[in-house]
């Protein structure tokens, strides 16, 4: 892993005076160094000690940002964006200090456009203040990582979840965004037309760019039908393997899923006592299907019928509003419920992804390198889409948990790459993935990344230290 005590002291160095005089001028009491506030902005949820910026400034607007922006690269200070610090993999980390740039209070809907499917919002604007703004139109935003994670982090760092199967991920989504440069200038990178092949697309630059390039803070995202009728089920297996073979089949057969979660008994019984739920200990897909009422009906039709012929049973519907809710919270709930199985403990998360024709072949090699740890871990995971999760709870002040977690995050991530897969489906590389991402796109590949890189922020002050070593 790498730990932000790795970087070299000499790359941290105080705030010119200069330019707390300026920020602080500008922003008032919205510009902060107080050890509380600094320490909020450096700490998210991945396993890494706090590693606080030395300010933060919290913008209300895309020229406030390009003003702070501006000002730390007169003195070629580094900038690090910040949203609801929901980050797993140290995305948001101060490791050569600087100042974080709070958009958080950049969270109002700047157009909702029905007739084309789409709305522009500040970054800041969380995806479930999204939908409930959306409530009244009939439309809804699906994307849904768990977290109630902001619109410009979901864009930062390439979204996904546990929609991404029917809907797709940030990348399809996102039509346009609104950026800072490390210039401080702002540029808009599209317009809202649904396809375009005027130039490079900036868009999917910028879109999983993870701070590294820019500061978005404004994003144009597609939007999408209330369902006429959704309805959702679970269903249990004697085995991991029959599981997730139901779950090829189904994806192979074309049958268009909107959500299909598979969860490990150990991750249910958590559940169980986090949620209170009852749900029965075994290996379980959770199922979500969209469309008509006879589409919805011929879907769950097959998907039962596949399940039934791996093994699973206690095929159990929620079709009402409120069954699926707490269906679905529960299931979200499964990183804090992990952690519950351990108070005080952390989780060190993996995020691969693989072909889905190599999805049971991963997860079962997943399973057998977890069972090997002598922590409690979990696999959670969208399979629908090839991509899992697996949780390895650990004591984060044993030095020796930490290392073995590393060492089986290590072998599961090599199982996936072995396969043509991934070491990060949706989570993002931040500081965490630095080594996998090496192996993964070799070095010609992260050559030109770097170039970019240094195109674009010359100086090297937009969140430094992230995605791959300069």
């Amino acid at each position: 892993m790498n730990h932000p005590q790795a970087f070299p002291a000499s790359l941290k160095r105080p705030l010119p005076e200069a330019l707390v005089a300026a920020l602080r001028a500008r922003f008032g009491e919205r510009f902060s160094t107080a050890a509380a506030v600094r320490e909020h902005h450096g700490r998210d949820e991945s396993p890494f000690p706090p590693t606080p910026p030395d300010a933060v400034v919290f913008a209300h607007s895309t020229g406030e940002v390009a003003e702070a922006v501006a000002q730390c690269r007169a003195h070629k200070v580094p900038v690090i964006p910040y949203g609801v610090g929901s980050s797993l993999e140290g995305h948001l980390l101060a490791v050569q200090g600087g100042v974080s740039i709070d958009v958080s209070r950049m969270n109002r809907v700047l157009a909702v456009n029905p007739e084309d499917l789409t709305v522009t919002v500040q970054a800041g604007v969380t995806r479930k203040q999204l939908n409930d703004e959306l409530k009244s139109t009939g439309l809804f935003f699906p994307i849904d990582p768990g977290a109630d994670a902001t619109l410009g982090g979901m864009a930062a760092t390439r979204a996904s979840g546990t929609n991404a199967v029917r809907y797709g991920t940030m990348r399809e989504n996102v039509l346009g965004l609104t950026v800072v440069t490390a210039e401080g200038k702002a540029v808009r990178t599209a317009g809202r037309a649904k396809k375009s092949s005027a130039g490079y697309d900036l868009t999917r630059l910028y879109v999983g760019s993870e701070g590294t390039l820019g500061v978005i803070t404004e994003v144009t995202v597609r939007l999408y039908p209330v369902p006429e009728a959704i309805s959702a089920a679970v269903v249990s297996f004697p085995s991991l393997a029959q599981a997730i073979d139901a779950v090829i089949q189904i994806i192979q057969l074309g049958v268009p899923v909107a959500r299909c979660e598979y969860v490990c008994e150990h991750a249910i019984r958590a559940i169980n006592a986090y949620s209170h739920t009852t749900l029965r200990e075994a290996p379980t897909l959770f199922f979500e299907f969209h469309g008509s009422e006879s589409s919805v009906k011929e879907q769950a039709e097959i998907a039962q019928q596949i399940a039934h012929e791996h093994g699973g049973h206690d095929f159990e519907w929620a079709t009402r509003p409120e069954d699926r809710t707490r269906l679905w919270t529960a299931r979200h709930n499964a990183y804090f419920a992990g952690i519950q199985v351990r108070p005080g403990a952390r989780a060190v998360t993996t995020d691969t992804c693989v072909p889905i024709s190599r999805l049971s072949e991963s997860i079962t090699g997943a399973q057998r390198i977890l069972d090997t740890a002598s922590f409690p871990t979990l696999i959670v995971g969208h399979v629908g889409d090839g991509n899992f999760h697996a949780m390895l709870v650990i004591d984060p002040d044993d030095p020796q948990e930490l290392a073995e977690a590393e060492r089986l995050n290590d072998a599961i991530v090599r199982l996936a790459l072995s396969m043509d897969g991934t070491c990060t489906g949706e989570h993002g590389v931040g500081l965490h993935k630095i080594g996998f991402l090496e192996e993964e796109a070799g070095e010609d590949v992260l050559d030109l990344m770097r170039r970019i890189k240094r195109a674009l922020d010359p100086d090297g002050i937009m969140n430094p230290g992230k995605i791959f070593r300069l």
